[in-house]
This record gives structure tokens, sequence and C-alpha cells, in this order.
């Protein structure tokens, strides 16, 4: 699928992985529930304001106490590295038709991984490209969100883009790059985001140094998600004034607000063991000989139901949580 237009620099994080050193991860995840809750922003919620999908671990739920080992609670995983039982959730990228009506866009899995059910998200683990060494693994507890909902034009902190204003053939890459540094002290904040940092200076990927507030090199986790747009490639869907359609379940109609959360949840000491690989297979793909891969098809097997009973699918007065764009 090529992209019309990415939502982040989705060209960029598909390069580095052919760049980067032995030790970079890919997965395919696919999708565990699309739900309304929010387990980093609003744990305890059933109903959080937004729609999102969520992958992962089985033991997901609205609350998700830190204290809790994800890899001891899930029995399963819809990630392809079995010993994955962390959770990762986007929002729901929506169209939006000139009568006013809303309907999901669904997903389609990457290259390779198109079997993927419901699409999922596929997932990078970097290291630093000239320096991997001193790279410390997630711990228990840790969780991050990056991006800013609330984005709704381009800044020095965001590499997201604008929504595209035209149709295309071929779909929408999105791309969530997560901060690769961390304080070193902190496993979460209340922000979920000032315990970890961006390189003071250049780029992580082209071995721009971590900052002294957050010297702590982790690994740079990138979320690419495929959405396919094709089903409203229809003049008399689009709007008549000539506006872009696509709208993020949170209300966003620029593109700039996407974000993506994290809950660490790897068993054990694998990710660690993973990174620290001497035998150069820590690239192979699936076939990593440090950690356990299972198929997609075992993954799809792994969901859980929704929390909250209602409509997402087909065509819908409002989005889910009563969100309206903001025209």
């Amino acid at each position: 699928m090529k992209q019309i237009r990415a939502l982040g620099l989705s060209s960029l994080g598909l390069a580095v992985l052919a760049s980067c050193r032995n030790t970079a991860l890919k997965m395919s995840c696919s999708q565990l529930v699309v739900d309304r809750i929010d387990p980093l922003v609003n744990p305890g919620i059933l109903g959080s304001p937004h729609l999102h999908q969520l992958v992962g671990g089985n033991s997901l739920n609205a609350t998700m106490h830190p204290a809790e080992d994800r890899a001891e609670l899930s029995t399963c995983t819809t990630c392809t590295f079995s010993d994955d039982f962390s959770n990762y959730w986007t929002a729901i990228m929506y169209f939006r038709a000139r009568n006013g009506t809303y309907k999901r866009v669904k997903q389609i899995g990457t290259i390779g991984s198109e079997t993927a059910r419901g699409g999922g998200i596929t997932i990078y683990y970097f290291p630093h490209s000239k320096d991997p060494t001193n790279m410390v693994a997630f711990k228990k507890g840790f969780r991050m969100r990056n991006g800013d909902p609330n984005a709704r034009n381009a800044t020095s902190a965001s590499k997201t883009v604008a929504f595209p204003d035209h149709m295309g053939p071929e779909g929408i890459i999105a791309t969530i790059y997560f901060p690769p540094c961390w304080d070193g002290i902190n496993l979460n904040s209340p922000d979920h985001y000032s315990h970890v940092s961006w390189p003071n200076e250049g780029k992580y990927d082209e071995g721009g140094p971590c900052p002294a507030t957050h010297p702590v090199k982790i690994p740079q986790i990138v979320l690419e998600i495929r959405w396919d747009t094709r089903e409203f490639n229809s003049a008399d869907l689009w709007p008549e004034d000539g506006s872009q359609p696509f709208v993020w379940s949170f209300g966003d109609t620029t593109g700039y607000g996407h974000h993506g959360d994290y809950v660490f949840g790897w068993r054990g000491e694998s990710l660690v063991i993973a990174f620290s690989d001497d035998e150069g297979c820590a690239g192979a793909g699936n076939t990593l000989c440090t950690l356990g891969p299972q198929t997609i098809a075992r993954a799809n097997e792994c969901q859980v139901a929704p929390s909250v009973k209602e409509e997402v699918d087909g065509w819908l007065a409002t989005m889910p949580g009563i969100v309206e764009a903001e025209l």
C-alpha cells in the first residue's frame, strides 16, 4: 500500500529500520478490542471521552494499576512476539460524509502482516543508532503517552502533518514516535510525558544525545497504522465545499492531534535479552532467536470484549462519546 500522505513521518520510520543496527525489533499486533476506555489518562472509567483501538495483552482493563505485572495477568497477546504483553493504543479515524454522518475507517495490517485481525498496529523498537550500548529496557509499571490531542497545527515538538485534502487509491499511513530518553527515576508522570524526553539536539535515529535531565536511553517505540480509506473515494461522499472529511475520534479534523499510549508488559527479562543479543539475529522479523514468536493466526485468537456496549461501526449520527467533529 502506498501512502497518500503520512500522518507522522512513516516513510522515515521504514527507512530507519533498514539502516539501524541488527537489534531493531518489528512485530505485528492484531487488534485486541475497539473500546471507549483509556487506562492511562482516564483510569477506572468505563466510557472515556473518545474511542480507541487497543492491542497487546488480554489483561487489559480500564484501571491497569502500575503495581500489576501485565505478563503475569495476561494469558495471551495479540502481538507476534509472544513475550510482549504490553498494551498500546491510539485514537480511531472516522470519515464524515457530506450529510454529517460518520463511519469508522477500517485498517489493514502492514505489508507482510495483512492478515492481522482488524489491521492492528505494527510496532517497532529502535536502539540508539550510533550508541546502542548502555540502553535500559523498560521496567514493570512504566507507561507513557506521546502526541498532543489538543494540537491543531504544526509545532517543533510534533512530527505529525495534516489529514490529506484529496482522495487517494491506497489509504493513509499514520506513524507515532515515542520519546527515547528517560529521567531514570519515574515510571510515569502526571502528564504521562514529562518523565521522558527527546534528544536535546539532533535526532535519536541520527545519534542525537539524550539531555542531562533525561540521560537514560530507552528503546524508541514507533507505532504504524494503515487506514483503509478506499471505500470513501466517492465524490458523492466528500464535502461539497472541498474540505477534507477525516476526523480523529476525539473531534480533531486537522490531523495534528494524533497521539498514542503505552503500558509496559514484556515478560521477565525478554526485552533486555533481545537488545543485548550478540548472535546477530535480532533483526530477523518474527524469527528472533531470543524471543518466542507466534503466528499472526495465533495472535488473532487473542481478544477481549469491549467494556462499553455501543455501536462503533456503520453510519452514525455522532461518534462514540457524542464527540462532534470540530468544524
